[in-house]
């Protein structure tokens, strides 16, 4: 049921500006109608006006008026308490739709398949943060198989992974590569080198997990020792990469792994695997929809190619 009057209530509700609450709140602040007047640059009638339609719309007075200035009154002083709330959230409505619009605010999620306790990546992510701290990083680990999917679907704005193509529909930036290492018992023979090589790895078991990266390091295994007979034994194992450390760590064997997924891990050593020419190594790509209109992924995709510009990462075949 309405009340009585609402609707002339809803009406003078309705009718109050935002000009006449920043007119009032300024008038408070300076004591003075003329010099609040001065400092908007409008004619003191106008400013006088204004305030006396608020009180019109409120339905009481706001100020005592004297010589010697403008003084809230007790009503005046919880209208112009509201005033300054209201013009507090408004000023937050507006900052918060420029930043979102400018991207300097939101949400991005980030999908990858690859480790961040060290590296590049890692320091992207540290570095974007302190840029950009209202923009929300959602972070998800997808098997390769699962990223371009996830991409695909729109649940994730961008994939960061090793390797160049996902799909052609997509564009692609290419960012960093990182060197392959072996991880050994620190006391194992091969630890007391500076670097080690695939053909080393001979005799050995190589520990390797069947999520990603595990089953792009065998192939790249294979490609670096062509005889079976060259080829060490690998054993899969159906768990996480720390698992595999812990693995490597109790003497079940040596494992293979990304440069950012060195970090110290008691009793382990990493050497770097090299080839007769050079280290080993495994570029990465960030990919995105050409459709995602996303400000807030602009904002990280330029600092990507800032950081990353003048490297060309080597990709293997």
């Amino acid at each position: 049921m309405r009340e009585p009057g609402s609707t002339n209530y809803q009406r003078r509700s309705l009718a109050i500006g935002l000009r006449h609450l920043r007119f009032a709140v300024l008038a408070s602040d300076c004591g003075s109608l003329r010099r609040a007047a001065e400092l908007l640059t409008i004619q003191h009638s106008a400013l006088s006006r204004s305030i006396g339609q608020l009180e019109h719309l409120v339905g009481t007075a706001l100020f005592e008026r004297s010589s010697g200035g403008v003084k809230p009154t007790l009503a005046g002083r919880d209208v112009l308490r509201t005033a300054r709330l209201v013009l507090k959230q408004v000023d937050s409505l507006v900052e918060t739709g420029r930043s979102f619009g400018s991207g300097e605010a939101g949400r991005i999620t980030i999908a990858l398949c690859t480790s961040i306790s060290a590296g590049n990546l890692r320091a992207t992510l540290v570095d974007f943060k302190k840029r950009f701290p209202q923009i929300q990083l959602a972070i998800f680990e997808r098997s390769h198989a699962r990223l371009l999917t996830s991409l695909q679907c729109g649940s994730v704005d961008i994939v960061i992974s090793p390797g160049s193509v996902l799909s052609a529909d997509n564009k692609v930036l290419s960012l960093w590569s990182e060197r392959i290492l072996v991880s050994l018992p620190d006391y194992h023979a091969l630890a007391s080198r500076e670097v080690v090589y695939w053909t080393d790895l001979r005799n050995e078991t190589v520990l390797l997990s069947r999520h990603d990266p595990g089953q792009e390091l065998e192939d790249l295994l294979v490609s670096k020792l062509l005889s079976s007979e060259d080829r060490p034994k690998i054993e899969w194992h159906d768990v996480s990469r720390g698992i595999i450390k812990g693995l490597v760590n109790m003497g079940f064997g040596i494992s293979i792994v990304l440069e950012s997924d060195s970090a110290s891990f008691a009793g382990l050593a990493y050497r770097e695997l090299r080839d007769e020419m050079s280290a080993s190594r495994i570029g990465f790509c960030a990919h995105w929809r050409s459709d995602n209109e996303n400000p807030a992924l602009n904002k990280l995709l330029n600092l990507l190619a800032e950081r990353y510009s003048s490297l060309v990462p080597s990709f293997r075949e």
